[in-house]
């Protein structure tokens, strides 16, 4: 696509998100934010169609991450005293959630298998590893910890324990399985790299994830051998025979042991 289809989907965003802020002060700002979704859903999936430009996907994965995270922050604008998931609901704030970290990753998978590309913008690469991160592991938590009662936990105790794990579908145990990744690709190809902050790096998007956590670095070996061995623990437990495969998992988490050893 040329210049003007970018354009033609840059007001659309744009018009939507005016809506959306109006709606907004209306108390009707999920229809237009599923809207939101919509308009992103094609521009993320011609991306990965495109196997990501070298020259364009940045910028356009950072204009599709801000306008993802949009409609949580104009949730706070027009709602001081309410938090988002109280507008949004936890469902919605997930799926936006996780847009933005599998989008990151899918972008990262690409990325890293360009060896001139990384060796110029390691410091990029790993902030988006970061971020994606982040983005994934505050999608696991908007329904935790989710207290069960006794009927729940006598009654079924497989499912009971996939909940209180914050498994509630596919989705979530994708999004350990893609968080124990990133960050095992953070220090396949970027060791430890704390010795900058991320404040420093250019951005993905200006938008935060409300508490600035995106501001900190992550333990990327910690951070991925706790997510790599929920994901086998579930899919070796509960989940056994449903045709989850943990083969890479734990090949790059015994990866992730030796190089703490």
């Amino acid at each position: 696509r040329g210049a003007a289809g970018d354009d033609t989907f840059l007001a659309k965003g744009s018009a939507a998100l005016e809506k959306l802020k109006d709606l907004c002060n209306e108390g009707k700002g999920i229809s237009c934010y599923l809207a939101v979704l919509d308009i992103t859903y094609f521009e993320e999936n011609q991306l990965v169609d495109d196997d990501f430009p070298e020259e364009t996907s940045l910028q356009k994965l950072k204009e599709l991450i801000c306008i993802l995270s949009e409609p949580e922050d104009l949730v706070r604008e027009c709602n001081v005293d309410e938090e988002p998931i109280n507008i949004l609901g936890a469902e919605l704030l997930e799926c936006l959630y996780w847009r933005k970290g599998a989008l990151l990753y899918m972008y990262c998978h690409t990325a890293k298998e360009r060896r001139e590309w990384l060796q110029g913008n390691i410091a990029t690469f790993k902030k988006c590893l970061n971020d994606g991160v982040h983005y994934l592991m505050k999608m696991l938590s908007f329904r935790c910890p989710l207290q069960l009662n006794e009927d729940v936990l006598l009654q079924d105790k497989d499912t009971a324990r996939l909940l209180s794990e914050g498994i509630f579908s596919d989705t979530h145990l994708l999004a350990m399985m893609y968080s124990g990744e990133m960050c095992y690709w953070g220090l396949k190809h970027g060791g430890e790299g704390k010795q900058e902050s991320p404040e420093s790096i250019d951005p993905v998007c200006d938008s935060s994830l409300g508490s600035g956590t995106q501001s900190v670095w992550l333990d990327f070996q910690e951070t991925g051998k706790n997510m790599l061995t929920k994901y086998v623990t579930v899919c070796e437990g509960p989940l056994k025979g449903q045709g989850w495969n943990t083969t890479a998992a734990k090949q790059m988490l015994r990866d992730l042991v030796k190089s703490h050893s």
